[in-house]
């Protein structure tokens, strides 16, 4: 999906304080000192036996490979038992392997529908892909306003990549009235949180001097922290301007 690489992150560890059977927190014990071999067969009997933050987290370990071996067929297995039992972590994870096409055939629709039941239950990763099928017409009609709408959900809840994104909408007013402080306040608030699109694309108004005083030497400075972290538009508009000025 459009710009969702560079922004979210598609594992997330279900830290469960109140564990359904016994095991469970020794599981999390063991997987907070990375030994995360025992933390598998801690929660491997549970998620056999249903538990749906089990299942979870099996889900994450065979994903990134965390005491097994990655498989990314074995990790949908787990975020869809999960996810069939209203596991919201897990409905959001199974969103992004469907619209990716890991371990499943790509699937838009589908990873709308997973999407949306976990945004619905307050998941801001989801509320962000959800968003992010809209603005790009993924799984279902290109929709600008309900892209805003649930962009704004996940940034209001500290998403980075939605405030990011938001802050892309105000600027080319995309389902709202452009609107470059706005756009200003949004990609300052991604660029706290080490957001690196938000980076360029402040950089840019910058540059072109779009919502802000003109100011090379601010664009440069944000292009080259977007450059360090490894993104290559930073690095290509670091290249352009600097060819520019030698001019």
């Amino acid at each position: 999906m459009k710009r969702l690489r560079l922004m979210v992150l598609i594992g997330s560890l279900w830290l469960c304080i109140e564990p359904v059977w016994a095991g469970f927190n020794e599981g999390m014990a063991a997987y907070a000192k990375n030994d995360y071999i025992a933390a598998f067969k801690e929660w491997k009997p549970l998620a056999m036996q249903g538990d749906a933050k089990a299942q979870h987290n099996l889900g994450v370990m065979y994903e990134y490979g965390q005491g097994v071996n990655q498989d990314d067929n074995q990790s949908v297995m787990w975020y869809q038992k999960a996810a069939e039992q209203g596991n919201a972590n897990s409905q959001a994870n199974l969103g992004l392997m469907y619209a990716k096409g890991r371990g499943v055939r790509q699937d838009y629709a589908q990873a709308v529908y997973w999407s949306r039941k976990a945004a619905m239950q307050g998941s801001d990763i989801a509320q962000f892909s959800l968003g992010d099928c809209y603005d790009n017409g993924h799984g279902v009609r290109q929709d600008y306003a309900q892209a805003l709408d649930w962009y704004s959900k996940a940034a209001m809840q500290g998403n980075a990549a939605a405030q990011g994104n938001l802050g892309l909408m105000y600027e080319y007013g995309k389902g709202v009235a452009q609107d470059y402080g706005q756009a200003f306040n949004w990609y300052q608030k991604a660029i706290a949180q080490g957001n690196t699109a938000a980076q360029v694309n402040l950089g840019t108004m910058y540059e072109l001097g779009n919502g802000v005083d003109q100011d090379y030497a601010k664009a440069i400075d944000l292009y080259r922290k977007a450059a360090a972290q490894g993104d290559p538009t930073g690095q290509h508009n670091l290249n352009l301007i600097y060819s520019r000025l030698r001019r």
